[in-house]
């Protein structure tokens, strides 16, 4: 078995289109996959550990440990990671690295590997973004456990402006306090809302549930980031915001790129780049990108470069 080398790939998520506590006190997201991707292959040996590149992916090399003796491995491995997203920024690195890491030790061992096989390997490492399921999915990001498949939505343009800096996903979830009462109300509200959007394909709706979200998130007094570029939306027409709640990311909706025009997108993302950061465009997944199996899948950057100012 030594030698045999697995492949696996996870997409990351723009942020969430929605992120709170409902009213028993969980605490949730909405997932909003992206075309950006963590890559990982694995390589088994004769040795006892599991060496890693990058280095610092300790949380991927502690995944791998732990199917490797879950299956009754005795040797160790080599694991190699790469991908289009950057660390620290909201888009689900750290998750699209473990769950990447999981395919491909799977993979390597010839073992099956579900959404939930997966969570069981997750749960304790770290809170996870959801991206083991394809599609949309609402998610109980600290216990790792899937609330509910919601479906897809077409393929869509987010102009996204990035303030720069990383925000630690665990820490920042340490450190959140609990919304009121009347606010958690008003989660489940939203949730119900966009659960239905989603299904029914009402664009609008996501958009606004989104910018909801990010409204709550940044509490009654926005930064001037919000201001600008929620006027910008407005301008463009487009669907509304979305936050990477964790992150450092704050992105336009616009709608399907397929039918999107592209001078539109160029003079919003003109606009944000007035704001002191940089700026990129993302696109999300649709339903036939997110039906592709993680074997096939090569990872893609941004598209259309960041401009640093």
């Amino acid at each position: 078995m030594a030698g045999d080398t697995g492949f696996g790939a996870a997409n990351g998520t723009f942020g969430e289109l929605l992120q709170g506590m409902l009213p028993d006190a969980r605490r949730f997201l909405v997932t909003f996959p992206l075309d950006t991707w963590s890559t990982a292959s694995f390589r088994l040996t004769d040795g006892d550990t599991v060496t890693v590149s990058p280095a610092g992916k300790s949380k991927s090399r502690l995944l791998a440990t732990r199917m490797l003796r879950a299956h009754g491995h005795p040797g160790g491995g080599t694991l190699e990671l790469d991908g289009g997203l950057p660390e620290g920024k909201g888009l689900a690195s750290s998750s699209a690295d473990l769950v990447a890491t999981a395919r491909a030790v799977a993979d390597a061992l010839d073992v099956p590997l579900d959404e939930e096989a997966t969570e069981t390997f997750l749960r304790g490492i770290e809170p996870s973004d959801g991206v083991m399921y394809a599609g949309i999915v609402s998610y109980y990001h600290r216990e790792v456990r899937l609330k509910e498949r919601l479906g897809t939505l077409p393929p869509l343009t987010i102009v996204a402006h990035d303030t720069g800096g990383m925000v630690d996903t665990v820490r920042y979830n340490h450190a959140a306090r609990a919304p009121s009462h009347r606010t958690r109300r008003e989660y489940a509200t939203l949730l119900g809302t966009l659960s239905d959007a989603v299904r029914c394909g009402d664009l609008a709706a996501v958009g606004r549930v989104a910018t909801r979200s990010a409204e709550l998130h940044l509490g009654p007094d926005p930064d001037l980031r919000f201001v600008r570029m929620r006027a910008i939306c407005r301008e463009a027409g487009g669907l509304g915001l979305v936050i990477a709640h964790s992150g450092t990311y704050l992105g336009i909706l616009l709608g399907a790129h397929r039918d999107d025009d592209p001078e539109r997108v160029e003079r919003v993302r003109a606009r944000c780049a007035e704001l002191p950061g940089t700026v990129s465009v993302f696109r999300s997944l649709g339903a036939d990108a997110c039906a592709a199996p993680p074997s096939v899948i090569h990872h893609a950057g941004p598209v259309g470069g960041d401009y640093a100012l």
